[in-house]
């Protein structure tokens, strides 16, 4: 027999968990949510998303002292006290997953501390911080538990030296040397914030490029940033062996490049991936499946092979993204209230947040490519933009992929300052499927950023007020 039954349960309070949560209990549901921590908010609010961005904002204010030199403006190297900054990343932190603690006891969910684990599809044991065990019988179920960083056993040295991300972000000192193992948005955006902080950043990573599967124009622009902040970026390169000595760890590596030497770093932070958390689940006790990158498998409605459990997050699939995650909640939701949902977008965006950021939604040139679609590219440098000029960025770059016959617009990509908030606008307009004409005939404030992208329309049409390009005739 069960302690208690439930409508719905919700495992895992992130993104994904505690939107679910409250839409249901907005709908009208009982709702009990099982996590560890004492608030919601998962891993993107205490060890992902919100302390990195809270940190990445504290490096591009340093990057801007040091850029102000240009204008005319000369700052004092900046003091840096590490334990108050490390407190004010904390602050926001508390403030938002005790706001997340606020509404959740606003809409009466039962919020329980502690690990659920399937007895059968109809039943889970919960285990509390003290050890306690009771049962709960539900009628549905949303998984939501989120990943963890990935680790290379080879590689895995016991030492306090080596961190992953969230030893990254517990921000306990500014090493004088820093090694990050992998190219991807993790390791360049932590890499970012040392780069600011004072440590002398070197990132490996073993294929072509940074950001593998990213757009290489927006890679580029970032990459040219990235040169002036960090030491050294090995590409075509891994790390091969990794041993503690007096002072450091030393490692080697194997690449490209035949005479590179080892070195020895005070810290290595591992950023090469994060891992769906689905053992321990007691999931071979259900229905649910799982596929061979330990992913549960779902349909459009977020519905695994047993109709009373849904998954949602890293935990359903790539991408792993905080408001993929949260739009999968609702959909879960909704299709457990009866209502025709299902997860169908045509664009979710992604956001590196270094400096500059680049995003991008909808189609790459590179999927266009291997689709074999037809589609006109169009690029617009920011150093025509009248605002890109003012503020010292003509960095940045903004481009879109329109189909060459319906005019439609595609995909987006941007790189340069506030990347992350004009991508918006590419995720509307693929949603709603606007055309080139829609973007071009919208009129945009001046001077902004977001006139870049008014402007790169217009270059469908040869007509770019800015850049000189006249419409090639077929």
């Amino acid at each position: 027999m069960s302690d208690q039954t439930t409508k719905l349960v919700v495992i895992g309070a992130g993104p994904g968990g505690y939107a679910a949560a409250f839409l249901a209990a907005d709908l009208g549901m009982e709702v009990t949510v099982f996590d560890p921590e004492v608030n919601p908010g998962g891993v993107c609010l205490y060890r992902g998303c919100i302390p990195s961005k809270a940190l990445l904002h504290v490096a591009k204010l340093l990057s801007e002292t040091e850029e102000a030199i240009n204008w005319g403006i000369e700052y004092n190297k900046p003091k840096i006290d590490i334990n108050k900054l490390r407190l004010w990343k904390t602050g926001v932190v508390e403030k938002l997953t005790g706001g997340l603690g606020q509404l959740s006891k606003q809409r009466k969910i039962n919020y329980i501390r502690g690990h659920a684990f399937f007895l059968d599809n109809n039943t889970l044991e919960i285990t509390d911080l003290n050890g306690k065990k009771n049962k709960f019988a539900f009628e549905y179920v949303i998984l939501a538990t989120g990943s963890r960083p990935t680790v290379i056993p080879a590689l895995n040295l016991d030492s306090q030296r080596c961190i992953d991300s969230t030893g990254a972000l517990a921000l306990k000192d500014v090493p004088e040397k820093l090694l990050v193992i992998g190219g991807g948005y993790i390791g360049l955006e932590m890499g970012t914030v040392y780069s600011a902080l004072g440590s002398k950043v070197t990132v490996v990573e073993m294929t072509p490029g940074l950001l593998p599967g990213a757009d290489r124009d927006l890679v580029r622009v970032l990459e040219k940033g990235l040169t002036t902040k960090f030491e050294s970026i090995l590409l075509n390169t891994k790390v091969v062996e990794m041993k503690e000595v007096k002072g450091g760890v030393k490692v080697r590596f194997k690449g490209e490049n035949p005479d590179l030497q080892d070195q020895v770093f005070d810290k290595v932070l591992m950023t090469i991936g994060r891992t769906p958390n689905s053992e321990n689940l007691g999931l071979e006790n259900t229905k649910v499946t799982i596929d061979e990158h330990g992913f549960v498998k779902v349909n459009k409605q977020r519905r695994t092979d047993d109709p009373h459990i849904f998954a949602i997050g890293d935990i359903a699939g790539e991408p792993m993204l905080a408001h993929k995650a949260s739009h999968e909640g609702h959909v879960a939701v909704e299709a457990i209230a009866g209502h025709k949902s299902a997860f169908e977008p045509r664009a979710i965006p992604a956001v590196v947040f270094t400096d500059p950021e680049i995003a991008w939604c909808g189609l790459t040139e590179n999927q266009a490519r291997k689709q074999n679609r037809n589609v006109k590219v169009m690029r617009f440098p920011w150093a025509a933009s009248g605002r890109a000029l003012t503020m010292g960025r003509v960095d940045g770059l903004t481009k879109l992929l329109i189909d060459s016959e319906s005019e439609r617009i595609l995909g987006m990509g941007i790189a340069g300052a506030g990347a992350g908030e004009l991508i918006a606008e590419g995720v509307v307009a693929i949603e709603m499927a606007a055309n080139a004409t829609d973007l071009k005939m919208s009129i945009h404030p001046h001077p902004t950023l977001s006139e870049t992208i008014m402007e790169t329309a217009e270059m469908f049409f040869g007509t770019s007020t800015h850049i000189y390009r006249p419409k090639r005739k077929e």
